[in-house]
């Protein structure tokens, strides 16, 4: 098993307007969450312009988010995050050894009895949300990693190396507008269409699935000969499925891994509309111009970036 691993990690996102901002209200998914398996060490956020007001929060999924507020005129907005996060690793776990899926379904169907709360908050991952609609064609094609009394784990992980294997990466080839739909037809897309889709699949069967959104390093130096990981140098997104009772396993389908850590979790909810890194409304500004920039490096014992 590896040992712990600490990133220091910078996420720059500009925008620039054609005319001034005259009033703005921005969203800011940019604060990492803890989990039993990362811990955010230091943090900051550098918004400019300076004349703002800022309140901090968490959202309805357990996320710190930040809500900023402009009320000078403005043609550009620079928002700087960095932090310094300490990833642990995973326990093993088998997929044999994981409960048949139909089990899982049915422990999270309505049965009269009160749950545990840890099935009664994975209910919120069950239904439709506004980018993840439940149709008979991601039930379809889904089926066949999905046979009789397969345990979910297994499940979950062919549906994953489905997706990698039959989908090519296209940036610029589609939106967070392009419905599933289209994606599934033209099997082109992003790391944030193959988490929907993957998700989609999931919950047309009734199973909990969650969008993650978050940072995938660079491969190691060990690796350079092969192709890098899809997803470095931007923002990237996987799947987290529960599995009781081992709890919420994740899933990267974009790479076909199982996450450890080398992914850093920043927000998770239904799809991406819950953990879009900033988003906000705008009263004037025109046309715009938008520039994202993530760095991930791994640090050394004593601080300095490695490989």
């Amino acid at each position: 098993m590896s040992s712990v691993v600490r990133y220091h990690i910078r996420h720059e996102t500009v925008y620039t307007y054609g005319s001034d901002v005259v009033h703005s209200h921005q969203l800011l998914h940019l604060m990492p969450r803890a989990s039993p398996y990362q811990q955010c060490l230091e943090h900051s956020i550098v918004i400019a312009p300076a004349a703002h007001r800022r309140r901090d929060e968490t959202d309805a999924f357990g996320n710190p988010v930040t809500r900023v507020e402009f009320e000078d005129a403005h043609r550009r907005l620079e928002v700087t995050a960095q932090m310094e996060m300490e990833v642990r690793p995973r326990p093993a776990l088998c997929a044999q050894d994981t409960l048949p899926w139909e089990e899982v379904r049915q422990s999270l169907s309505y049965s009269g009895i009160r749950p545990v709360p840890e099935a009664l908050d994975a209910g919120r991952y069950r239904h439709e949300s506004p980018y993840v609609r439940i149709k008979r064609i991601f039930d379809e094609f889904s089926a066949d990693c999905f046979s009789p009394d397969r345990p979910i784990l297994e499940c979950a992980q062919a549906l994953m190396q489905k997706v990698h294997r039959e989908f090519s990466y296209a940036p610029g080839e589609t939106d967070i507008a392009t419905p599933l739909a289209d994606v599934l037809q033209t099997r082109r897309g992003v790391c944030q269409d193959f988490a929907h889709l993957m998700i989609a699949c999931l919950r047309t069967r009734g199973l909990a699935a969650r969008y993650v959104s978050g940072y995938i390093r660079l491969r190691p130096a060990a690796r350079v000969e092969e192709d890098d990981w899809v997803g470095t140098g931007q923002s990237h997104a996987w799947v987290a499925v529960y599995i009781p009772p081992c709890g919420w396993l994740e899933l990267d389908p974009t790479n076909d891994l199982r996450v450890g850590t080398d992914h850093i979790a920043v927000a998770w909810g239904r799809d991406f509309g819950d953990v879009s890194p900033l988003r906000g409304v705008i009263l004037g500004g025109g046309t715009h111009t938008l520039s994202v920039g993530v760095s991930v490096e791994r640090q050394s014992r004593a601080g300095s970036a490695t490989n």
